[in-house]
């Protein structure tokens, strides 16, 4: 099963005000998030975070703080303060499901690899604020009550989607 999610930001105390997130302190809103990702991704799941996952500077703090605590495996796509990720880190992440082409990048795109032919987009970074184009949806957390979003939240949400405005025909 593949997961979807981004935006976590674990560790970053200014989130909570930023974003106006529902949490008294850091150490609140990391133990709420760890417990909701477990709660739905399971140990042989897949979850593709895309982008601000931590506010970390290296790798073994994010695996020791956050990482090994989640169920899973996991792809970590750069965001805008993933400082962490070695620099070979990908920033897009794209992969054939269900024979359904997804495109995922912390950054929302005005027009992604065949979004011609109704390819799909998920994306980070706006935190809910930025209304989606077509096949493309905000993966963040804050939209989704602090939870990731499974493959099959995925195909619904996506399935009452309009078209991409560049679909051809």
């Amino acid at each position: 099963m593949y997961w979807f999610t981004a935006d976590e930001h674990y560790g970053h105390e200014k989130i909570i005000k930023y974003c106006s997130r529902p949490f008294k302190n850091v150490e609140e809103m990391d133990a709420v998030l760890i417990d909701n990702f477990n709660k739905v991704v399971g140990k042989n799941d897949i979850t593709i975070h895309a982008g601000d996952f931590c506010w970390c500077n290296n790798h073994k703090d994010a695996n020791r703080l956050y990482i090994s605590k989640l169920n899973g495996s996991h792809i970590f796509l750069v965001g805008s303060h993933d400082h962490w990720l070695p620099s070979s880190a990908k920033y897009i992440w794209k992969k054939r499901i269900d024979k359904q082409l997804v495109i995922i990048c912390h950054y929302a795109m005005k027009r992604w690899e065949a979004s011609h032919y109704n390819s799909w987009q998920l994306f980070g970074h706006s935190h809910g604020r930025l209304q989606p184009e077509g096949k493309q949806w905000d993966i963040g957390v804050d939209g989704n009550a602090f939870y990731p979003y499974s493959w099959d939240d995925i195909k619904r949400i996506m399935n009452r989607r309009p078209d991409n405005p560049n679909l051809v025909i």
